[in-house]
């Protein structure tokens, strides 16, 4: 019966954790594409 009063804590802490994760994960993505768009062609390393 405690376990169940402490189901919604649990679970939004797992939905802000998660989220957090997403988002910096999104972001930092973004940022790496943006970073790529900048670099010139001959110092790519698969080039």
């Amino acid at each position: 019966m405690i376990a169940m009063l402490n189901a919604p804590h649990v679970i939004g802490s797992y939905v802000v954790t998660f989220g957090a994760i997403a988002l910096y994960t999104w972001r930092m993505l973004a940022r790496a594409r943006q970073s790529a768009r900048n670099v010139p062609p001959e110092e790519l390393p698969w080039t």
